[in-house]
């Protein structure tokens, strides 16, 4: 082969081995971009599921305040009670 045939077709391959390097390229890029938006689509769940989960602390904390609150208002239950009692006795004519 005479040296012109040779660098025509030296050349040639070279031009294939970049189309195909360019088309794996941009395979990649579409890749990554599919990746960025199924990332972002996980992100807003998972902050969303974040916000819905913050309200299970609360209401645990409102639980703990709630068993507070009752046994406070058992002590002023029995506390009526007692007067209650002392009132009735009193309208007898008791001491």
């Amino acid at each position: 082969m005479d040296p012109m045939t040779l660098w025509k077709i030296s050349w040639a391959i070279g031009a294939v081995v970049v189309v195909i390097v360019a088309v794996l390229l941009l395979i990649i890029i579409a890749a990554a971009r599919s990746i960025d938006k199924h990332a972002a689509a996980i992100w807003l769940a998972g902050k969303q599921i974040a916000a819905n989960t913050v309200s299970i602390w609360l209401l645990q904390k409102t639980n703990g305040v709630a068993g507070e609150i009752l046994e406070t208002a058992k002590g002023i239950a029995a506390g009526a009670g007692s007067i209650d009692n002392k009132l009735a006795e009193l309208a007898r004519g008791g001491k």
